[in-house]
């Protein structure tokens, strides 16, 4: 492969000290550990938003901020440049965190005891938003075609509905699955749900980070009736590895439902903070070449680690990712003594993220973040590798 930024090719090489910098990654567990677990990548965020944060550190006041006009307009060029998603700026509400939006959302949609779709596996905050809303949880679980990729079973998706239900929360690229869904797909989906009355909420946080033969659709883009009955939350944390200043944001076309939404707010959701919109500013305006080569650097370890588990991991399957940097492996055809996670962790001195966190389809499934520098990845295989052969 060409690299497309052959000045940033190896910046993605260097592995930062994060135990010294408050890392829950790095902290959670001892020393010896390789920390492959929670969605967050180990590389440096782009020059232009560490040089954005200290030139607005420099001033010295930090009172509370206004939402930025120039990161609205610079969330509307990117989604329009990216996306090919046409979006008003009065569509855009900044919100502090991803999660925040979902359970938002939860408690604006529907009465206490209405229902929320899923699709599990899931990431674990879609599966506690419905109770944290009082609401009830209908799963719509996927499932696998030949070749282990998951698919949407839309039998099983429409009969996880009832007359109650009034949301459902799409996650679009899949996590924990790696999916990034097709227009067609998207299409289906969303005419059951119009024809049921069902609101959708689309988490599409790692919508940016979709890889070779992938194109991402933001659901809400498919036509303007889908468009009136959609929350798109997103966010730049993922895409340049700036989760820790809490920016986001979610994209209401429908006044109504974005008076909805934002009326559940009740004093309980506060501002973006000031650091976190300089930050989003300063990535979406000039962290394209950083993105560009953080993809191609992603790409290749994805490629290594298929490889990797398909001829070193007998038994164990896993599918290709096609956006995110999580991979979704399956030890249900091999025999081990204990849950994966638990058994990678104990033995190998690897911590993936265990399965049943996702849901119960989750069971014989582990989560591996390869959002790290090539060297990370390679000990924390050759690790699993070594008691993998020896068990």
């Amino acid at each position: 492969m060409i690299h497309p930024y052959p000045e940033l090719a190896e910046l993605f090489d260097f592995l930062p000290d994060r135990r010294h910098s408050e890392s829950i990654k790095w902290l959670q567990y001892p020393e010896d550990v390789l920390p492959l677990w929670v969605a967050d990548m180990d590389f440096i965020s782009p020059e232009p938003v560490i040089r954005a944060i200290q030139e607005r550190a420099a001033h010295g006041v930090f009172g509370y901020p206004t939402d930025m006009p120039v990161l609205i307009e610079a969330i509307q060029a990117w989604l329009a440049e990216r996306h090919g998603w046409q979006v008003r700026q009065e569509d855009i509400v900044l919100l502090p965190g991803v999660v925040t939006g979902i359970n938002l959302v939860a408690h604006a949609i529907g009465q206490p005891g209405d229902g929320v779709l899923i699709q599990t596996p899931i990431y674990p905050p879609f599966l506690t938003a419905p109770e944290n809303a009082g609401r009830v949880r209908h799963d719509a679980p996927m499932v696998q075609g030949p070749d282990g990729r998951f698919e949407v079973d839309f039998d099983a998706f429409e009969q996880a509905m009832t007359d109650d239900t009034r949301l459902f929360i799409l996650c679009n690229p899949h996590n924990p699955v790696g999916r990034v869904y097709t227009r067609m797909e998207l299409e289906r989906m969303a005419e059951i749900c119009l024809r049921r009355g069902v609101t959708i909420c689309s988490d599409e946080i790692h919508c940016d980070l979709v890889y070779s033969g992938n194109r991402h659709t933001p659901i809400a883009s498919l036509d303007e009736e889908i468009a009136r009955h959609t929350v798109t939350l997103m966010s730049p944390s993922k895409t340049f590895n700036i989760a820790g200043l809490v920016a986001s944001y979610a994209v209401i076309p429908n006044p109504e439902l974005r008076r909805q939404v934002m009326g559940a707010t009740q004093g309980l959701v506060g501002h973006v903070n000031l650091l976190g919109q300089v930050a989003a500013h300063a990535a979406y305006t000039q962290g394209k070449p950083w993105l560009e080569a953080l993809l191609a650097y992603l790409e290749a370890n994805r490629d290594f680690l298929v490889k990797f588990v398909t001829e070193e991991l007998p038994g164990v399957r896993v599918t290709v990712p096609e956006g995110t940097y999580l991979a979704w492996l399956d030890f249900r055809g091999v025999q081990l003594p204990d849950p994966p996670g638990k058994y990678f962790l104990r033995q190998a001195r690897v911590a993936l993220s265990e399965g049943t966190y996702y849901g119960k389809e989750g069971a014989g499934f582990a989560r591996l973040n390869f959002g790290c520098p090539r060297s990370v990845l390679e000990e924390a295989l050759e690790r699993m590798r070594r008691v993998f052969s020896q068990r």
